[in-house]
């Protein structure tokens, strides 16, 4: 390599690294910034008179005695009963990924199987239904729900967010058991596997990172979810996100923004983790689904 082109290689090296660092820190300086403001009182954190009483706590240090304060999560966990929402969306996060993953499983993998054109057009169906906004969907379900007396429940929420979600795990899973050869299945039922027993012991160990990809992406929709929560769950049943809405209050009744503020980061929080521990499985996922054979 010439002097020229190792100069040429050094700069572009330079710059990507550079460009990288920028985008982490424009893309973490959000939350980071949220998470320092937590722990500060309000006319801190919303400060009109100087944005960097924030840095220091002036008016925390005044109100509190000191530069921090838990004051916010003492508010949300234990004043409002946060941590009931937390259980709540652990509940639906849990049921809606697991049922979504059984049936999508099942499902993707019989029509990539499938030699009939019913399967195309099942998928483009679905891919229909995938499209619609969530607000349409679910009023088609609020007048036999509150007929039935099941408004308000977490299970009536699970159902509707699996719905919702189905068209999607679908044509995820769909498209990563199209990756997967068809030799394999028949390699196995040569040797005595029935159907079931080649897609369970030779198909879904080589599926684990599609698997995983496709329950990330499930666990983010329920997780995240406000329209379907916030219209079909009642007050005692309401999970993270139409809570931390609740804390900012509305125009009749007074909020607690620092409350929705403790309460964001502790919601937020648990996604980076989950981020970083599945990293490498989300990205051979999302590989192995792009490339058939």
């Amino acid at each position: 390599m010439t002097i020229a082109a190792q100069q040429k290689s050094t700069a572009l090296k330079a710059i990507s690294t550079a460009f990288v660092v920028l985008w982490v820190v424009v893309a973490a300086f959000p939350f980071l910034w949220t998470l320092w403001g937590s722990f500060k009182v309000e006319s801190d954190f919303f400060s009109k008179a100087d944005w960097r009483n924030v840095l220091w706590g002036t008016r925390t240090a005044i109100e509190t005695g000191a530069s921090f304060t838990l004051n916010g999560y003492e508010g949300a966990w234990i004043e409002e009963d946060f941590w009931v929402s937390v259980l709540n969306t652990s509940i639906v996060v849990v049921f809606t990924v697991a049922i979504s993953l059984t049936l999508g499983t099942l499902g993707g993998y019989a029509l990539a199987r499938s030699g009939y054109r019913y399967a195309f057009w099942l998928l483009m169906i679905a891919l229909v239904f995938r499209a619609m906004p969530h607000i349409t969907l679910v009023s088609g379900y609020l007048l036999p729900f509150f007929e039935w007396n099941i408004w308000g429940y977490l299970p009536t929420a699970i159902i509707v967010l699996v719905a919702i979600n189905q068209p999607f795990t679908l044509w995820m899973l769909h498209s990563f058991f199209q990756s997967v050869p068809k030799d394999l299945d028949e390699s196995a039922m040569v040797d005595g596997c029935t159907r079931f027993q080649a897609f369970r012991y030779v198909i879904m160990p080589v599926m684990w990172p599609g698997l995983v990809t496709t329950g990330l992406f499930s666990f983010l929709l329920a997780y995240n979810d406000f329209t379907v929560t916030a219209l079909l769950l009642s007050q005692e049943n309401q999970t993270m996100v139409p809570k931390i809405a609740s804390f900012l209050g509305s125009t009749y009744e007074p909020g607690n923004v620092m409350f929705a503020v403790s309460a964001v980061v502790s919601a937020t929080a648990p996604l980076f983790i989950l981020i970083l521990f599945f990293q490498r499985q989300i990205v051979s996922g999302l590989t192995a689904g792009a490339v058939k054979g």
